[in-house]
């Protein structure tokens, strides 16, 4: 049942003078139109006037009550609506029966309430007090996961549109926010907005309980579809599946440029944490303290969470050497005239898999490129979903990885099967997706080996040398639209042919395979705002002109050229053919 909630627009419309007449007796109508008995003749206003402008919300009440004669009586006695809500101790003085009857005052004060809404409009945190009603409904329609930690629940004042609601608890003890903590990651969680992040849309208290809403409740996630194809997915014709994927990719990317060119990065990229609904739109988890894994991380932080380290960065678990840093990250791929070539992956890493890297192991880097760790880990989630396209089982993907530390003895020891620590299982796979999609007749099948491609860059062991958010981006855009043909892919709605200064990047163009390589030399780890001077996030309001942009002194030129750059077209590219880093290296 849809539950109706009194704004007052609908009490306005609702309560006409008709509307009053239908509920009330012949000789209660007439009285409608008599002066009010009060005031001594100094006023001329009628019952009905008394009720139109100032008691439409009590007349409500009583009619709830069952007792909607009582109006006059309380007018009378000069009360209106503004004196709502009446505490409880109060309402006796309404004499709204002729005993006092306390469950009928109860009553009274409690249904007063669903005419004094308060709404939750975006950026708000509201406070209710315990007797308010939140206006709200959550969804409990069976089968649906509910836990005590999220729901989904739709606002009154945004009908169809649903929300993901979290608990969030707040304290001084073990896994809590404090109060302060909370309000500086709901100010931070406001300047977020993308379609393809999980958004902070408002929080309230009730009830000594603190709760957050954000917009795109997930039906399903990266992980639960690895395991589990659900019909939403299934149920799409074999073509559009295979552009869906395809079309994630970019999507994903894309986001990422809008939380890199913010000067953020996501920090938990991994397949719990990339999520969709049954309308298959995609998008990440949101990058909070307040996240429903955030939460259950803090709540218990003993707990080794093998996902977050399967798909975690190298630097965020050991130093890795630099002494092999020039080494390039390359791929050759078969041109397709014979079956039985190979495509062959090496993905730049400063050590030997081989040689003894137990010492590092839980050295951290000093400091980490935030950015950098997101891109390894979306090379990850990316090179799963590649494998999900050619039918590859995520199970056996972990097995291949850990295959090299197997040893017999172990029992059923838990194997390492993460991405960082086997670089070289993890290309041996990548060429065996190569192969296989040369042999697919499919169009959308030539971007497999140019996207593995741009993942073997993303993987570089070294941070400074994976490519940017944005690199990624073009370069996955050119690999949709000219390998797959996919017409129009997601998320390139902002699109044009400007050069921003991207003339580094190179893919090759024969047809002997491709080579990425990079020209970046080994150093000091990237800004985490390399290359990010021309992407901006779209803005969903206003068209700003922005009179300058930041950028190298040799850019000036580039620069003067787009000097005027509006909000509607912030994600402009480079329209030239360029788009893998290439490197001089030596």
């Amino acid at each position: 049942m849809v539950a109706m909630w009194w704004d007052p627009s609908r009490i306005e419309a609702t309560v006409t003078r008709q509307f009053v007449c239908s509920h009330l007796l012949p000789e209660e109508i007439n009285r409608l139109d008599l002066p009010l008995g009060f005031g001594d003749g100094l006023t001329d206003g009628t019952y009905w006037e008394w009720i139109d402008e100032k008691a439409k919300r009590i007349f409500l009440i009583l009619l709830d009550l069952g007792v909607p004669d009582q109006i006059f009586g309380l007018i009378d006695d000069s009360w209106d609506d503004d004196d709502l809500p009446i505490p409880l101790d109060q309402i006796e003085r309404l004499a709204l029966t002729l005993t006092k009857d306390d469950k009928l005052e109860r009553k009274f004060y409690s249904r007063q309430f669903h005419y004094l809404l308060r709404f939750i409009e975006k950026g708000d945190y509201m406070v209710y007090e315990d007797p308010e009603v939140v206006p709200l409904t959550v969804d409990k329609r069976p089968g649906l996961s509910l836990n005590n930690i999220a729901d989904r629940v739709e606002l009154a004042n945004r009908p169809g549109e649903i929300f993901s609601r979290r608990r969030i608890p707040i304290g001084t003890g073990s896994g809590l926010l404090s109060e302060k903590e909370f309000f500086y990651e709901i100010d931070r969680a406001r300047n977020i907005e993308n379609g393809h992040i999980m958004s902070y849309y408002g929080s309230y208290a009730h009830q000594g309980v603190v709760y957050v809403l954000f917009t795109l409740p997930s039906d399903f996630s990266l992980k639960s579809l690895l395991v589990t194809t659900p019909s939403s997915v299934k149920s799409l014709a074999k073509q559009d599946r295979r552009c869906l994927f395809m079309n994630w990719i970019h999507c994903l990317v894309d986001a990422l440029c809008y939380l890199h060119s913010s000067g953020l990065s996501h920090g938990r990229i991994k397949p719990s944490t990339i999520l969709f609904n049954n309308d298959n739109h995609v998008f990440y988890a949101d990058i909070s303290r307040l996240s429903a894994e955030a939460m259950a991380s803090a709540s218990d932080r003993s707990a080794f969470d093998k996902e977050s380290y399967d798909y975690a960065a190298p630097e965020q678990w050991y130093r890795p050497s630099t002494s092999h840093g020039h080494r390039r990250s390359t791929l050759v791929t078969s041109s397709g005239s014979t079956s039985s070539d190979n495509s062959i992956f090496s993905i730049n890493r400063g050590y030997t898999e081989s040689g003894n890297t137990a010492s590092m192991i839980h050295t951290p880097t000093p400091s980490l490129d935030p950015q950098a760790v997101d891109i390894f880990s979306l090379g990850c989630v990316i090179l799963e979903l590649l494998s999900f396209l050619m039918k590859r089982q995520t199970r056996s993907f972990a097995s291949h990885r850990s295959a090299k530390h197997k040893q017999a003895g172990r029992g059923g020891a838990v194997l390492d099967a993460s991405f960082h620590k086997n670089l070289g299982q993890v290309e041996s796979w990548m060429a065996g997706l190569a192969k296989d999609a040369s042999k697919k007749d499919d169009l959308v099948f030539r971007g497999v080996a140019p996207m593995l491609q741009v993942v073997a860059r993303m993987l570089s062991i070294a941070p400074h040398e994976r490519p940017t958010a944005q690199e990624v981006e073009q370069c996955t855009y050119k690999i949709l639209t000219e390998n797959c043909q996919i017409a129009e892919p997601h998320c390139v709605h902002q699109y044009a042919s400007w050069d921003f200064g991207l003339g580094n990047m190179h893919i090759s163009g024969g047809g002997e395979g491709f080579n990425i390589a990079s020209k970046r030399h080994s150093g000091p780890a990237r800004s985490s705002h390399s290359r990010l001077s021309s992407y901006r996030p779209m803005s969903s309001s206003s068209v700003r002109e922005v009179d300058s942009m930041p950028g190298p002194s040799g850019s000036q030129a580039t620069n003067s050229r787009v000097n005027k750059v509006r909000t509607w077209q912030a994600h402009v590219y480079a329209g030239n053919d360029d788009c893998i880093p290439s490197t001089n290296s030596t």
